[in-house]
Parts: C-alpha cells; structure tokens; sequence
C-alpha cells in the first residue's frame, strides 16, 4: 500500500529507532495517529524538550539537564572510585541497585570496529584525563560481556595499569531464578569466576 507522504515520513522516521523495524514503525505511526491532538502535542513538545533540556555532563559524559550532572556535584559521593559504564542506560541500572556511591565516567560507546568505532571514537581520553587530575584509587569496569565489551575492557586495562590505580570488572553470571542447565558455557564459567565466599 502507498502510504500519503506525511505518513510514509511519519513511518521513516520510527524505522531510524534501534531494533525498529518496517512493521513496528507502522504500527508506532498508526497508533500515533490515533490518538487526540492534544496527546500528540504533548508527546511532541516533550521531545523537543527533552532535547533543548538534556545536556553532557563536561566531567563523566552522563546525560543530564545540568552540566557538571547531578551525580559529579554531590558531595556524598565517593570521589577515589569510577565507575565506567558504556551508555548512560547503564549507569542508571547501576544507580537503580543504591549499592554503588562512587562517581562513573560513560564512554558514550565501545570499540567496535566491525561499527567503525575505534578507542578515538569514545571518551577514553577523557577518563585518562581524570585519571591524572583527580585521586582515583579504583576504577570498576562495567561494561557487558559482548565482544566489543570484552574488547574495550582489556584496552582500558591496558591503559590504566600505568597509573597504578586498582582495576576490579563487576561480576557476571546467573541471574536470579535461573536454572543451570539452561545457562550457556561462557556465563557459568563467569559465575564461577566472580564467586565469593560465604
């Protein structure tokens, strides 16, 4: 079916989404076209505003509305740790858990270069940089165990050992619930790995 040309835009413009495919965009534009104009403008106008409100914070690279962000301005947080985090998603998972009361440092990305992004591509630089000006006695890497993961993990590694500051990687293994035959190798050989005692 051809589509009037303001609803094929709509429809490209939801393909352009991570994981959007063609179905999935038609259905986000017909579902958007369904609701009351007065939805629609409020869904508008809070995109719009969460992009003219949403800033980088110039320190861990964070999004945030304020710039340094609300987590580098808190006096009550532990100043000695980094934690370094892919995305910002996953610096609000770790925030979800109230364990961790350190700072983090988000790299805006991994090195990939099947993706063309290499260690120039994210903020590497910059955690370098704070590694020199401030006191950092442990940076925890909290990337995910993907390959690209893997890959900038051991860069970073590599890179930080200079400095003499302790690096620690959290744990991976079995989520909660989960039964062991249904694990893969590589995550029960990483629970293993990341055991305590009790």
């Amino acid at each position: 079916m051809i589509y009037p040309k303001s609803i094929a835009t709509l429809i490209e413009h939801f393909q352009k989404f991570p994981s959007v495919g063609p179905k999935s965009a038609q259905r986000m534009a017909f579902y958007l076209l369904r609701m009351p104009m007065s939805e629609v403008q409020k869904f508008a106008q809070s995109i719009v505003e969460a992009k003219q409100n949403t800033r980088t914070c110039e320190i861990c690279f964070n999004l945030s509305s304020t710039s340094p962000c609300e987590i580098c301005q808190s006096t009550r947080r532990d100043r000695s740790t980094i934690c370094v985090v892919a995305e910002t998603k996953d610096l609000i998972a770790i925030e979800k858990t109230n364990e961790y009361k350190g700072l983090y440092h988000v790299l805006q990305g991994v090195i990939s270069p099947m993706d063309g992004i290499g260690a120039d591509d994210i903020r590497i630089k910059e955690l370098l940089n704070r590694l020199t000006n401030e006191d950092i006695k442990e940076i925890i890497l909290a990337l995910s165990p993907s390959v690209e993961g893997e890959a900038t993990s051991l860069y970073l590694t590599k890179l930080i050992k200079p400095f003499g500051i302790k690096i620690s990687r959290i744990a991976f293994g079995l989520p909660v619930g989960a039964d062991l035959e249904y694990a893969d190798e590589i995550t029960i050989a990483r629970a293993i790995e990341g055991r305590r005692e009790l």
